[in-house]
């Protein structure tokens, strides 16, 4: 006999079950969606990373590591502030730039072209590219020397020509969205100097103490050293590059007129860019931190007071943080002179095209912008011819920083005043606070350019 009880009991319980069943399901899901959240968040972030990561990363290219060698072999700690001490005004800077880029469709160069008399931007563009190539040289020499350490059989100058064309290949052939891939991915490289720090067993207490305390002796070789750290920190090629790759940013996604670009300016988009640029900043001094101190922990605490080149610090490393470490300084400077080599190069055209109204933009081809790419081909040609002569590390290092002490201050008062006028920037300009900073960094590195030059004749 059918129960037929039993059955309906079935019938009602089933959907209990079901949903019960369900709850749990909901329940998972809920809390795969909130364990969820915090890598949706971490990959949006990472998506947001673009012109000032890589802005900030170049900062750290191979003379500027010679130069921070030099501050922690020298002077053991105590210039690490320094780290700390120019983040926010670099931040600030390049903050100023991207926005002037995003919010009026065009270059650095371009702005003070179309606000300003153009005679000023040839003296600009002459120092910049005396400036920056002297820096691609260095830089050049230095990848190379870098590459002879891991493989000691290669040929100096082969190796050179290699990296220059490798470089100039990138830049011409690839298209835009490639290339800032590339050039993104290239900023990984520089962890290699937080792995130099970690493994050399440093006393952080001691370095965190010289971290907030700041200390000068004023003696001339550290005046020098302090105005050629702020010189490679605060540099006019970074300027030029970030404003410019704001743009090109927004050609990207479409916007291919200054006018489009102008209007469609939201505030999310200035949100995002302010993410950008204090992060690529704040990676920029936190590799400076760590190469002063990973040199002070090794290079100073055993006596070796003397570093010229970036390489060299990397063999002087060898002895007191093992191989390991020397591989990774040592393949650290390739990384970074790959990443910022084009950005010198690149700022320079950017500069010298938007001056003089020629086509311009990574995004484009070579045969619609011959004049564009015609100045990076020179620029680095001019660079690898350079190393044959066999330039002076040191000198190029002071002549580099001489230019970059004559055109930053100049630079900058144009950057100040065009981002914080409400004529050319409308509501998106400067908060007064910025500008106010922003006139503050230029006094800084006007009295660096004069420090730098005195240094010379004292």
């Amino acid at each position: 006999m059918i129960d037929f009880e039993k059955i309906a009991k079935g019938f009602a319980e089933a959907p209990s079950k079901v949903l019960e069943k369900t709850i749990d399901v909901i329940i998972k899901d809920e809390r795969a969606l909130i364990k969820a959240k915090p890598f949706r968040k971490a990959e949006e972030y990472i998506d947001i990373l673009g012109p000032g990561l890589v802005t900030g990363a170049a900062d750290d290219d191979p003379s500027g590591i010679a130069t921070y060698s030099q501050a922690g072999a020298q002077y053991g700690f105590q210039l690490i502030w320094l780290s700390l001490f120019t983040f926010p005004f670099m931040a600030m800077v390049q903050e100023m730039c991207a926005r002037i880029g995003i919010v009026t469709g065009r270059g650095l160069a371009g702005n003070i072209r179309h606000n300003y008399q153009k005679k000023i931007l040839f003296f600009i563009i002459i120092l910049l590219f005396c400036a920056n190539t002297l820096n691609i040289a260095a830089n050049l020499g230095a990848m190379t020397a870098a590459a002879k350490l891991l493989l000691p059989q290669l040929n100096f100058m082969w190796s050179l020509v290699g990296f220059a064309l490798i470089i100039l290949f990138l830049q011409i052939f690839t298209t835009y969205a490639q290339y800032s891939k590339i050039l993104k991915y290239l900023t990984f490289g520089l962890f290699a100097y937080v792995f130099t720090a970690f493994s050399v067993h440093l006393n952080w207490g001691e370095v965190f103490g010289h971290l907030i305390t700041p200390s000068l002796t004023f003696d001339k070789n550290q005046i020098f050293l302090l105005c050629a750290i702020l010189g490679t920190t605060i540099s006019p090629y970074l300027f030029f590059w970030q404003t410019s790759q704001e743009v090109e940013e927004q050609i990207l996604k479409g916007e291919l007129t200054i006018k489009s670009r102008e209007e469609n300016v939201s505030k999310r988009e200035i949100r995002d860019m302010r993410k950008d640029t204090w992060s690529g900043m704040f990676f920029s001094n936190a590799i400076m931190f760590f190469i002063i101190a990973a040199c002070a922990g090794t290079l100073y605490a055993n006596g070796i007071t003397n570093i010229e080149t970036a390489d060299q610090a990397a063999l002087a490393i060898k002895p007191f943080a093992g191989d390991l470490t020397y591989f990774f300084f040592a393949l650290g400077i390739i990384g970074t002179g790959l990443l910022a080599i084009p950005t010198m190069a690149g700022s320079t055209a950017y500069a010298t095209a938007e001056s003089f109204g020629w086509s311009q933009g990574l995004y484009r081809k070579l045969k619609d912008a011959r004049a564009f790419y015609g100045v990076i081909i020179i620029s680095m040609v001019v660079a690898t011819i350079a190393n044959y002569f066999h330039i002076d590390p040191i000198k190029g290092l002071i002549y580099s920083a001489v230019g970059n002490g004559l055109v930053a201050p100049i630079v900058l008062f144009f950057i100040v005043r065009i981002s914080s006028n409400e004529k050319i920037m409308g509501k998106k300009k400067n908060h007064p606070f910025i500008t106010a900073c922003g006139w503050f960094t230029t006094v800084v590195m006007a009295i660096v350019g004069i420090a730098v030059i005195s240094t010379m004749f004292l």
